[in-house]
This record gives C-alpha cells, sequence and structure tokens, in this order.
C-alpha cells in the first residue's frame, strides 16, 4: 500500500473513529467510551491536546484519497529518558492490508528521529499474533513476558514487551 500517509486527526475524520471503536475489542480500548460521533469529537480533541502538551502524538494513517483507515500514536512521551509508547489500531474494513504496519513504522522513524526519543516500547495480547507480526515488521525487538498484566471481563492476559532503539536498524 504505497499511497499510505501520517497526518494529525481531524474533525472530518470522527465517523472513522467512530467505526473502529464500535466493535467491543476495541471499545475497551479507548481512553473514554466513543459511542457517537460527538464522543469521537471529543477522542479527536483529546489527541490535538495532548500533541500540543507534547506527552502524545497521535496520527490517523489515510489512504491517498484522505480517508483515515487507522491511527498510530506515540504516547507517554517522557522527554527526559527519550522515551515513548506506541499502539496502533485499523478500522475493521483496513485490517490485514498493511496499515498498522505502515503506521507503526513510520510513526516510529518520527518520534525517533524529529522528536528525539531514543526508546519506544509497545507490548500486545500474547493472543494478538497480528499485533505481533506488526511489531517484528517494524524493528520492535522482543523483550520479555509480562504476565498476567491486563484484565478484561475477569480474564488475565499476558503481554509481550517489544522495544526499538534509536541505535536500531532500521
Amino acid at each position: 500500500m504505497g499511497d499510505l500517509s501520517l497526518r494529525p486527526w481531524r474533525e472530518e475524520d470522527a465517523a472513522a473513529v467512530l467505526a473502529a471503536f464500535s466493535e467491543p475489542e476495541m471499545a475497551r480500548q479507548a481512553d473514554a467510551p466513543v459511542g457517537s460521533p460527538e464522543s469521537a469529537a471529543e477522542w479527536i480533541a483529546r489527541r490535538e491536546a495532548e500533541r500540543d502538551a507534547g506527552s502524545a502524538y497521535a496520527f490517523a494513517v489515510v489512504d491517498g484519497d484522505g480517508t483515515a483507515l487507522g491511527n498510530v500514536a506515540v504516547g507517554a512521551v517522557n522527554h527526559v529518558h527519550g522515551t515513548g509508547w506506541v499502539s496502533y489500531w485499523t478500522t475493521p474494513e483496513a485490517r490485514g492490508r498493511g496499515v498498522a504496519a505502515y503506521g507503526c513504522g513510520a510513526a516510529a522513524s518520527w518520534a525517533l528521529s524529529e522528536v528525539g526519543l531514543f526508546r519506544l516500547e509497545l507490548g500486545h495480547r500474547t493472543n494478538n499474533p497480528a499485533s505481533c507480526r506488526v511489531a517484528l515488521a517494524t524493528g520492535f525487538a522482543v523483550e520479555g513476558l509480562q504476565r498476567q498484566k491486563l484484565s478484561y471481563d475477569g480474564v488475565r492476559y499476558d503481554v509481550e514487551l517489544h522495544a526499538r532503539l534509536a541505535t536500531d536498524p532500521s
């Protein structure tokens, strides 16, 4: 998918945000419920505020027409230590098309070179092999297992931790 790019989220992307968080698996990963066009617009406004504060940088992964297909973010930015936490998701229609891998790789390269971060981390539940493939494809090395870190609906999940350093090959 050579026609992909990153850009900051825009108000007109609210429908894509709402579609992404309409799935139960995604809904529980939002920082606040996203169940209406208004709450999707609020989600976007929070991303803008984080960017303005320099604490997190979220990007829409868009196709050549400017349609938002997913999100990639570098959050929990610590400028003192040069670290950040990478996360990503795609809209249901964009899954399996390389959107997450493109977004993750592009945002990581940007954060390491433009923001000046040194270490980026990400984690995924061990029962999510697609997310692991994205991490590995974009240069995030496996660093270990965080046992029973997450709990959803009373079930505990192990999380595999990955990291990419500014000194790692891109």
